[in-house]
């Protein structure tokens, strides 16, 4: 704006200063020319740095007006809404408190379930974390803000959690378990958070996705 205006016409006023400078006192033959030619490189720098600029802060403006909304944000309001449930069911005097709040997160976050573990890693839930933002979570869930609302506060922050996404479910309720590959039964498994350490046959795994189908609501296997 006018403070890049002004620092230009400051610069294009001293380069003008120092050509009429060395072009009287004779003592550098030639520096003159090129005191010039540094200064049409330097308006070509500037302009190319001005068109920089602009196109940085239209991205930027860019990505701060995209909004927030919980529907594409389902890993973290899903997650959240979960251990919110888990919070309910334990003493009341843990879920006042954004210390044990933190304990009980790091317990929840140790699942098998890739996406929230990815998501607890982002919010520096898990061992492997870079950096720590359960604040973001457990101060706000001590005094029962909207869960919906502590994803917005971490989406303002890095707007990735919401690009965590949980792939498709089966529908368990109809699909014929017994046909499925023991490899899209493993998947199943993973997605509910579950696995079925020391089975050998395809029939263990069988059984186990059937336990969550019948968690389900299905009545007939």
């Amino acid at each position: 704006g006018i403070n890049a205006e002004y620092g230009k016409q400051w610069y294009q006023r001293r380069v003008r200063e120092a050509v009429v400078s060395t072009q009287s006192t004779g003592l550098f033959p030639g520096l003159g020319t090129d005191i010039v030619t540094v200064f049409h490189l330097f308006q070509i720098s500037f302009t190319r740095m001005m068109i920089f600029q602009i196109l940085l802060l239209s991205c930027l403006s860019a990505l701060a007006s995209a909004k927030y909304s919980p529907a594409n944000c389902e890993v973290c309001v899903t997650f959240l809404t979960k251990f919110r449930a888990t919070l309910d069911s334990l003493d009341s005097s843990i879920g006042a408190d954004h210390k044990k709040i933190e304990a009980e997160l790091r317990k929840s976050c140790k699942t098998t379930q890739p996406k929230d573990e990815r998501f607890c890693w982002y919010i520096g839930a898990t061992e492997t974390s870079a950096a720590g933002s359960t604040h973001l979570v457990t101060k706000p869930m001590s005094f029962h803000k909207p869960v919906e609302k502590i994803c917005g506060d971490i989406y303002k922050k890095d707007p990735q959690i919401c690009e965590l996404k949980y792939e498709k479910q089966v529908d368990l309720k109809t699909v014929n378990i017994k046909k499925m590959k023991v490899k899209e039964l493993k998947k199943i498994l993973e997605q509910n958070g579950q696995d079925c350490k020391g089975c050998t046959e395809k029939s263990e795994y069988v059984k186990k996705v059937e336990a969550i189908a019948v968690a389900q609501g299905r009545v007939e296997l």
